[in-house]
């Protein structure tokens, strides 16, 4: 996996996963006193549009990941260290996607709180799976670097 592969991921996770959360905040969390108002911030809809454009870019460097990490790891049988958090942030992503397009896609007024529901559970899910797979990872390249680095010194 190249670097700007892996930054690039970090980056658009970033911006996804922080605009979501702000977008959630405004819609669902706070309230306005104008009655006939249909949104209750006025940076929602910018945010929702930061989330909706950011997010094909995030699936494109998903599918770059997928093809330069992931299967790797998956084909490797005795790579299992931190698989867990990987694999749950790779089922989580698929219905994240998958239920994030059924929210623009569908227009039946029943489906859209289901859909919501799903897509706010698998978008929290796989931010905290990412999340723990990258400090995980940062753990074990740092205690990898003590380890080289005192034996480096022993000798």
């Amino acid at each position: 996996m190249k670097r700007w592969e892996a930054w690039s991921f970090h980056i658009l996770t970033l911006i996804v996963t922080l605009s979501g959360i702000v977008y959630f905040w405004m819609k669902y969390l706070l309230k306005t006193d104008d009655p006939f108002s249909v949104i209750n911030h006025p940076g929602q809809p910018a945010m929702l549009k930061t989330h909706i454009l950011a997010a094909p870019l995030f699936i494109l460097a998903a599918g770059i990941m997928i093809n330069s990490h992931i299967v790797k790891k998956l084909q490797n049988k005795s790579a299992r260290t931190n698989r867990l958090s990987g694999l749950i942030s790779l089922f989580s992503f698929a219905l994240m996607v998958a239920s994030g397009y059924l929210l623009q896609a569908v227009s039946t007024p029943a489906l859209t709180p289901v859909l919501a529901g799903i897509h706010i559970g698998a978008g929290i899910l796989f931010a905290g799976a990412y999340f723990t797979h990258q400090a995980i990872n940062f753990l074990l390249v740092k205690s990898r670097f003590m380890q080289s680095g005192k034996k480096r010194l022993a000798a």
